[in-house]
Protein backbone atom coordinates (compact mmCIF):
# COMPACT_ATOMS: atom_id res chain seq x y z
CA UNK A 1 0.00 0.00 0.00
CA UNK A 2 1.44 3.19 -1.30
CA UNK A 3 0.53 6.66 0.38
CA UNK A 4 1.07 8.19 -3.52
CA UNK A 5 -2.40 5.90 -4.58
CA UNK A 6 -4.06 7.59 -1.91
CA UNK A 7 -2.90 11.34 -2.39
CA UNK A 8 -4.37 11.24 -5.50
CA UNK A 9 -7.81 11.21 -4.45
CA UNK A 10 -8.27 14.79 -2.91
CA UNK A 11 -11.24 15.03 -2.08
CA UNK A 12 -11.97 10.97 -0.51
CA UNK A 13 -9.25 11.39 2.21
CA UNK A 14 -11.24 11.81 4.78
CA UNK A 15 -13.16 8.88 3.87
CA UNK A 16 -10.27 6.58 3.54
CA UNK A 17 -8.31 8.30 6.89
CA UNK A 18 -11.57 7.87 9.17
CA UNK A 19 -11.08 3.97 8.25
CA UNK A 20 -7.28 4.24 9.82
CA UNK A 21 -8.06 6.80 12.23
CA UNK A 22 -11.07 3.92 13.83
CA UNK A 23 -8.18 1.27 13.42
CA UNK A 24 -5.54 3.09 15.17
CA UNK A 25 -7.84 3.95 17.85
CA UNK A 26 -8.84 0.19 18.04
CA UNK A 27 -5.71 -1.17 18.03
CA UNK A 28 -6.21 -3.51 14.67
CA UNK A 29 -3.68 -1.44 12.21
CA UNK A 30 -1.55 -3.67 10.39
CA UNK A 31 1.64 -2.87 9.63
CA UNK A 32 1.12 -1.29 6.24
CA UNK A 33 -1.56 0.22 7.14
CA UNK A 34 0.99 2.07 9.92
CA UNK A 35 3.17 2.79 7.96
CA UNK A 36 0.55 4.61 5.42
CA UNK A 37 -0.16 6.48 8.55
CA UNK A 38 3.07 7.45 9.41
CA UNK A 39 4.02 8.07 5.33
CA UNK A 40 1.42 10.62 5.64
CA UNK A 41 2.07 12.35 8.97
CA UNK A 42 5.68 12.98 7.47
CA UNK A 43 4.66 14.55 3.78
CA UNK A 44 1.81 16.31 5.88
CA UNK A 45 4.50 18.26 8.17
CA UNK A 46 6.72 18.11 5.01
CA UNK A 47 4.36 20.79 3.72
CA UNK A 48 5.00 24.83 3.85
CA UNK A 49 1.71 26.52 2.60
CA UNK A 50 -1.02 26.63 5.68
CA UNK A 51 -4.51 26.17 4.97
CA UNK A 52 -7.04 28.33 2.97
CA UNK A 53 -10.45 28.14 4.52
CA UNK A 54 -13.13 30.24 3.02
CA UNK A 55 -14.27 31.43 6.08
CA UNK A 56 -13.79 30.41 10.27
CA UNK A 57 -16.93 28.88 10.30
CA UNK A 58 -15.95 26.00 7.69
CA UNK A 59 -12.46 25.71 9.48
CA UNK A 60 -14.82 25.03 12.89
CA UNK A 61 -17.21 22.91 11.07
CA UNK A 62 -14.19 20.18 10.07
CA UNK A 63 -12.72 20.35 13.36
CA UNK A 64 -16.26 19.66 15.33
CA UNK A 65 -16.56 17.02 12.85
CA UNK A 66 -13.14 15.79 13.40
CA UNK A 67 -13.64 15.67 16.85
CA UNK A 68 -17.12 14.54 17.05
CA UNK A 69 -15.99 11.31 15.33
CA UNK A 70 -12.85 10.90 17.97
CA UNK A 71 -15.76 10.76 20.86
CA UNK A 72 -17.79 8.12 18.87
CA UNK A 73 -15.10 5.61 18.98
CA UNK A 74 -13.44 6.43 22.70
CA UNK A 75 -14.89 4.32 25.75
CA UNK A 76 -14.87 5.79 28.82
CA UNK A 77 -13.41 2.94 30.20
CA UNK A 78 -10.45 3.57 28.39
CA UNK A 79 -7.02 3.96 30.35
CA UNK A 80 -5.59 7.73 30.29
CA UNK A 81 -2.32 6.50 28.02
CA UNK A 82 -5.06 5.81 25.07
CA UNK A 83 -5.57 9.63 24.89
CA UNK A 84 -1.84 10.10 23.56
CA UNK A 85 -2.43 7.97 20.48
CA UNK A 86 -5.90 9.48 19.92
CA UNK A 87 -4.26 12.88 19.96
CA UNK A 88 -1.54 11.79 17.42
CA UNK A 89 -4.02 9.94 15.07
CA UNK A 90 -6.43 13.21 15.70
CA UNK A 91 -3.42 15.32 14.64
CA UNK A 92 -3.00 13.63 11.41
CA UNK A 93 -6.90 13.11 10.67
CA UNK A 94 -7.35 17.10 10.93
CA UNK A 95 -4.42 17.02 8.75
CA UNK A 96 -5.94 14.95 5.66
CA UNK A 97 -9.32 16.86 5.81
CA UNK A 98 -7.29 19.89 5.75
CA UNK A 99 -5.46 18.82 2.39
CA UNK A 100 -8.76 17.20 1.20
CA UNK A 101 -10.01 20.61 0.34
CA UNK A 102 -7.15 22.39 -1.23
CA UNK A 103 -6.11 21.71 -4.25
CA UNK A 104 -3.52 23.13 -6.58
CA UNK A 105 -4.86 25.09 -9.58
CA UNK A 106 -3.64 23.54 -13.24
CA UNK A 107 -2.81 27.17 -14.15
CA UNK A 108 -0.28 28.54 -11.38
CA UNK A 109 0.51 26.09 -8.69
CA UNK A 110 -1.15 28.33 -6.23
CA UNK A 111 -2.99 26.94 -3.37
CA UNK A 112 -7.29 27.44 -3.82
CA UNK A 113 -9.65 26.27 -1.16
CA UNK A 114 -12.58 24.13 -2.80
CA UNK A 115 -16.06 24.59 -0.97
CA UNK A 116 -16.58 21.53 1.03
CA UNK A 117 -20.44 21.48 -0.34
CA UNK A 118 -18.89 21.14 -4.01
CA UNK A 119 -19.27 18.27 -6.24
CA UNK A 120 -15.79 17.71 -7.45
CA UNK A 121 -14.44 16.05 -10.87
CA UNK A 122 -11.13 15.03 -10.66
CA UNK A 123 -9.12 14.39 -13.92
CA UNK A 124 -6.83 11.87 -15.03
CA UNK A 125 -3.65 14.18 -14.48
CA UNK A 126 -4.67 15.15 -11.21
CA UNK A 127 -6.61 18.45 -12.33
CA UNK A 128 -9.49 19.06 -9.97
CA UNK A 129 -13.10 20.63 -11.66
CA UNK A 130 -15.84 21.79 -9.30
CA UNK A 131 -19.09 21.09 -11.12
CA UNK A 132 -22.21 23.64 -10.36
CA UNK A 133 -25.50 21.77 -10.11
CA UNK A 134 -27.16 24.78 -12.23
CA UNK A 135 -24.52 24.15 -15.06
CA UNK A 136 -25.01 23.34 -18.81
CA UNK A 137 -21.57 22.67 -20.20
CA UNK A 138 -18.93 21.07 -21.83
CA UNK A 139 -16.50 19.45 -19.87
CA UNK A 140 -12.48 19.97 -21.12
CA UNK A 141 -9.37 18.04 -20.20
CA UNK A 142 -6.23 20.57 -20.14
CA UNK A 143 -5.54 20.08 -23.85
CA UNK A 144 -9.11 21.25 -24.66
CA UNK A 145 -10.41 18.26 -25.57
CA UNK A 146 -14.38 17.60 -25.15
CA UNK A 147 -14.54 14.73 -22.54
CA UNK A 148 -18.49 15.11 -21.69
CA UNK A 149 -21.09 17.33 -21.05
CA UNK A 150 -22.70 18.75 -17.57
CA UNK A 151 -26.54 19.06 -17.78
CA UNK A 152 -27.36 20.20 -14.32
CA UNK A 153 -27.23 17.19 -12.13
CA UNK A 154 -26.36 15.13 -14.86
CA UNK A 155 -22.94 14.23 -15.92
CA UNK A 156 -22.70 12.78 -19.61
CA UNK A 157 -20.12 11.13 -21.58
CA UNK A 158 -21.60 9.39 -24.69
CA UNK A 159 -20.96 10.53 -27.68
CA UNK A 160 -17.82 12.04 -26.76
CA UNK A 161 -14.81 12.92 -28.82
CA UNK A 162 -12.20 10.73 -30.88
CA UNK A 163 -12.26 7.58 -29.38
CA UNK A 164 -8.79 7.01 -26.76
CA UNK A 165 -6.37 4.23 -26.97
CA UNK A 166 -5.73 3.94 -23.72
CA UNK A 167 -7.98 3.93 -20.62
CA UNK A 168 -8.29 7.22 -19.34
CA UNK A 169 -9.78 7.52 -15.96
CA UNK A 170 -12.07 10.64 -14.08
CA UNK A 171 -13.41 10.44 -10.58
CA UNK A 172 -17.03 11.70 -9.44
CA UNK A 173 -16.78 13.06 -5.97
CA UNK A 174 -20.20 13.90 -4.18
CA UNK A 175 -20.16 15.88 -0.87
CA UNK A 176 -22.68 15.27 2.09
CA UNK A 177 -26.30 16.68 1.48
CA UNK A 178 -26.13 16.08 -2.72
CA UNK A 179 -26.86 13.23 -5.00
CA UNK A 180 -25.72 13.07 -8.47
CA UNK A 181 -26.09 11.17 -12.17
CA UNK A 182 -23.52 9.99 -14.97
CA UNK A 183 -24.27 8.39 -18.00
CA UNK A 184 -20.92 6.72 -18.65
CA UNK A 185 -19.88 6.32 -22.33
CA UNK A 186 -21.26 2.70 -22.68
CA UNK A 187 -24.98 4.24 -21.83
CA UNK A 188 -24.82 2.89 -18.27
CA UNK A 189 -26.05 5.41 -15.61
CA UNK A 190 -24.90 5.52 -11.89
CA UNK A 191 -26.83 7.16 -9.53
CA UNK A 192 -24.25 8.31 -6.89
CA UNK A 193 -25.68 9.21 -2.92
CA UNK A 194 -24.25 11.74 -0.65
CA UNK A 195 -20.70 11.31 0.28
CA UNK A 196 -19.89 8.97 -2.53
CA UNK A 197 -17.15 8.64 -5.39
CA UNK A 198 -16.96 6.24 -9.07
CA UNK A 199 -13.78 5.86 -10.57
CA UNK A 200 -14.44 5.30 -13.92
CA UNK A 201 -13.29 5.52 -17.41
CA UNK A 202 -14.07 8.76 -19.76
CA UNK A 203 -14.31 5.41 -22.73
CA UNK A 204 -14.27 2.13 -22.13
CA UNK A 205 -12.36 -0.18 -24.99
CA UNK A 206 -13.11 -2.91 -27.09
CA UNK A 207 -12.47 -5.94 -25.88
CA UNK A 208 -11.70 -5.12 -22.58
CA UNK A 209 -13.80 -5.41 -19.59
CA UNK A 210 -15.58 -2.28 -18.46
CA UNK A 211 -13.78 -1.80 -15.13
CA UNK A 212 -15.44 1.26 -12.62
CA UNK A 213 -14.82 1.91 -8.90
CA UNK A 214 -17.25 2.64 -6.47
CA UNK A 215 -17.09 4.50 -2.79
CA UNK A 216 -20.30 4.89 -0.98
CA UNK A 217 -23.55 4.11 -2.15
CA UNK A 218 -23.97 3.97 -5.74
CA UNK A 219 -26.86 2.72 -8.30
CA UNK A 220 -25.88 0.89 -11.82
CA UNK A 221 -28.08 0.25 -14.55
CA UNK A 222 -25.89 -1.47 -16.67
CA UNK A 223 -25.98 -1.91 -20.53
CA UNK A 224 -25.78 -4.72 -22.14
CA UNK A 225 -22.96 -6.09 -23.69
CA UNK A 226 -22.06 -9.45 -23.62
CA UNK A 227 -18.69 -9.35 -25.04
CA UNK A 228 -17.63 -7.12 -22.50
CA UNK A 229 -18.62 -7.76 -19.32
CA UNK A 230 -18.86 -5.14 -16.34
CA UNK A 231 -16.80 -4.80 -13.47
CA UNK A 232 -17.80 -3.37 -10.25
CA UNK A 233 -14.82 -3.02 -7.61
CA UNK A 234 -16.17 -2.04 -4.08
CA UNK A 235 -13.93 -2.94 -0.95
CA UNK A 236 -12.46 -6.28 -1.03
CA UNK A 237 -15.25 -7.58 -4.03
CA UNK A 238 -15.96 -7.57 -7.48
CA UNK A 239 -19.12 -7.22 -9.20
CA UNK A 240 -19.58 -8.81 -12.70
CA UNK A 241 -22.58 -8.56 -14.54
CA UNK A 242 -23.43 -7.82 -18.54
CA UNK A 243 -26.58 -5.48 -17.85
CA UNK A 244 -28.60 -5.17 -14.77
CA UNK A 245 -29.91 -3.21 -12.39
CA UNK A 246 -28.52 -2.93 -8.50
CA UNK A 247 -27.27 -0.93 -5.90
CA UNK A 248 -24.30 -1.22 -4.24
CA UNK A 249 -23.81 -0.13 -0.03
CA UNK A 250 -19.99 0.41 1.00
CA UNK A 251 -19.77 3.13 3.45
CA UNK A 252 -16.84 3.42 6.08
CA UNK A 253 -19.22 2.52 8.95
CA UNK A 254 -21.17 0.04 7.32
CA UNK A 255 -19.68 -3.34 8.40
CA UNK A 256 -20.43 -5.35 5.08
CA UNK A 257 -20.41 -4.75 1.80
CA UNK A 258 -24.32 -4.76 0.44
CA UNK A 259 -25.61 -5.86 -3.24
CA UNK A 260 -29.09 -5.40 -4.06
CA UNK A 261 -30.29 -6.90 -7.30
CA UNK A 262 -33.33 -5.13 -9.29
CA UNK A 263 -33.25 -6.52 -12.20
CA UNK A 264 -30.87 -8.82 -14.38
CA UNK A 265 -28.16 -11.08 -12.79
CA UNK A 266 -24.73 -10.42 -11.35
CA UNK A 267 -21.61 -12.99 -9.85
CA UNK A 268 -19.75 -11.83 -7.39
CA UNK A 269 -16.09 -12.77 -5.75
CA UNK A 270 -13.33 -11.52 -4.04
CA UNK A 271 -11.00 -8.79 -5.09
CA UNK A 272 -7.96 -10.49 -6.36
CA UNK A 273 -9.62 -13.68 -7.58
CA UNK A 274 -10.30 -14.68 -11.46
CA UNK A 275 -13.95 -14.79 -11.97
CA UNK A 276 -15.66 -18.33 -12.13
CA UNK A 277 -19.52 -18.99 -12.44
CA UNK A 278 -19.23 -22.05 -10.65
CA UNK A 279 -17.55 -20.55 -7.69
CA UNK A 280 -18.74 -17.14 -7.65
CA UNK A 281 -21.41 -15.96 -5.41
CA UNK A 282 -24.69 -15.64 -7.43
CA UNK A 283 -27.40 -13.00 -6.92
CA UNK A 284 -31.08 -13.21 -7.92
CA UNK A 285 -33.36 -10.18 -8.38
CA UNK A 286 -35.20 -9.25 -5.22
CA UNK A 287 -32.20 -10.28 -3.16
CA UNK A 288 -29.43 -8.84 -0.93
CA UNK A 289 -25.86 -10.13 -0.78
CA UNK A 290 -23.52 -8.88 2.01
CA UNK A 291 -19.99 -9.71 2.02
CA UNK A 292 -18.17 -9.95 5.54
CA UNK A 293 -14.74 -8.96 5.47
CA UNK A 294 -13.70 -10.80 8.48
CA UNK A 295 -14.84 -14.21 7.52
CA UNK A 296 -14.48 -13.51 3.60
CA UNK A 297 -18.04 -14.85 3.51
CA UNK A 298 -21.13 -13.83 1.41
CA UNK A 299 -24.92 -14.42 2.72
CA UNK A 300 -27.97 -13.49 0.83
CA UNK A 301 -31.45 -12.91 2.13
CA UNK A 302 -34.72 -12.16 0.06
CA UNK A 303 -35.66 -8.09 0.63
CA UNK A 304 -37.98 -5.69 -1.07
CA UNK A 305 -35.72 -3.50 -3.22
CA UNK A 306 -36.96 -0.47 -3.16
CA UNK A 307 -36.27 -0.39 0.58
CA UNK A 308 -32.74 -0.15 -0.49
CA UNK A 309 -33.16 2.39 -3.19
CA UNK A 310 -35.40 5.18 -2.33
CA UNK A 311 -32.99 7.22 -1.41
CA UNK A 312 -32.29 7.90 -5.22
CA UNK A 313 -36.07 9.38 -4.19
CA UNK A 314 -34.58 11.74 -1.62
CA UNK A 315 -36.11 9.28 1.23
CA UNK A 316 -34.80 8.08 4.37
CA UNK A 317 -35.47 3.85 5.01
CA UNK A 318 -33.62 1.99 7.95
CA UNK A 319 -33.70 -1.44 8.25
CA UNK A 320 -32.04 -3.22 11.50
CA UNK A 321 -29.67 -0.33 11.72
CA UNK A 322 -27.58 0.32 14.72
CA UNK A 323 -28.16 4.17 15.99
CA UNK A 324 -25.04 5.34 15.62
CA UNK A 325 -25.20 3.95 11.90
CA UNK A 326 -28.46 5.84 11.66
CA UNK A 327 -26.90 9.28 12.65
CA UNK A 328 -24.24 8.80 10.28
CA UNK A 329 -26.43 8.64 7.42
CA UNK A 330 -28.30 11.98 8.53
CA UNK A 331 -25.03 13.15 8.45
CA UNK A 332 -24.59 12.79 5.13
CA UNK A 333 -27.98 13.11 3.87
CA UNK A 334 -28.81 16.74 5.47
CA UNK A 335 -24.61 17.76 5.36
CA UNK A 336 -24.51 18.17 9.16
CA UNK A 337 -22.59 17.21 12.59
CA UNK A 338 -24.08 14.93 14.61
CA UNK A 339 -22.70 14.58 18.40
CA UNK A 340 -24.08 11.62 20.13
CA UNK A 341 -23.38 11.50 23.71
CA UNK A 342 -26.04 9.08 24.66
CA UNK A 343 -23.59 5.82 24.23
CA UNK A 344 -26.46 3.65 25.55
CA UNK A 345 -28.36 3.85 22.17
CA UNK A 346 -25.41 3.65 20.05
CA UNK A 347 -25.25 -0.15 19.24
CA UNK A 348 -29.91 -0.26 19.61
CA UNK A 349 -30.72 -1.47 16.35
CA UNK A 350 -33.77 0.53 14.94
CA UNK A 351 -36.58 0.50 11.53
CA UNK A 352 -37.40 3.44 10.64
CA UNK A 353 -38.98 4.95 7.81
CA UNK A 354 -39.00 9.21 6.92
CA UNK A 355 -39.87 9.86 3.39
CA UNK A 356 -39.09 13.34 2.24
CA UNK A 357 -38.91 15.49 5.18
CA UNK A 358 -36.66 17.81 6.84
CA UNK A 359 -34.04 16.89 9.40
CA UNK A 360 -36.10 19.02 12.33
CA UNK A 361 -39.32 16.37 11.24
CA UNK A 362 -36.71 13.40 11.40
CA UNK A 363 -35.37 14.51 14.61
CA UNK A 364 -38.87 15.38 16.35
CA UNK A 365 -40.06 11.60 15.21
CA UNK A 366 -36.94 10.24 17.15
CA UNK A 367 -37.87 12.70 20.39
CA UNK A 368 -41.58 11.15 20.31
CA UNK A 369 -41.36 7.58 19.12
CA UNK A 370 -38.07 6.81 20.92
CA UNK A 371 -37.58 9.65 23.83
CA UNK A 372 -34.35 10.79 22.16
CA UNK A 373 -33.36 14.34 23.37
CA UNK A 374 -31.16 16.46 21.46
CA UNK A 375 -29.90 19.91 20.93
CA UNK A 376 -29.19 21.89 17.67
CA UNK A 377 -26.77 24.99 17.62
CA UNK A 378 -26.22 25.90 13.59
CA UNK A 379 -25.45 22.90 11.81
CA UNK A 380 -24.53 20.56 14.90
CA UNK A 381 -26.71 18.32 16.99
CA UNK A 382 -25.74 16.88 19.90
CA UNK A 383 -27.73 13.84 20.68
CA UNK A 384 -28.43 13.99 24.90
Amino acid sequence: MSINSFWGHTYMQEKKFRKLMEKSIEGTLTDDEQQLLNEFQVRLAAKSNQPHFESESQKKYLKDSTWADISKHLNSTQKVKNWKLVSAVAAVFLGVITVSYIYWSPTGGKLNSIDENAITLELDDGTVKVLNEGSVVDVFDKSGAVLGRQNKSKLIYEGTEAPVEKLVYNTLNIPHGKTFEILLSDGTIAHLNAGSSLRYPIQFLEGKNREVYVEGEVFLDVAKDSLNPFIVNVNDINIRVLGTQFNVQAYPEDSVTAIVLVEGSVGLYERGKIYQEDTATMLAPGFKASFNPINKKFTKEAVVTNTYTSWMDGELVFRDMSFDNILKKLERHYAVTIINENQKLSKVKFNASFGKVSLDRVLENLKIYHGIKYTINKDIITIN
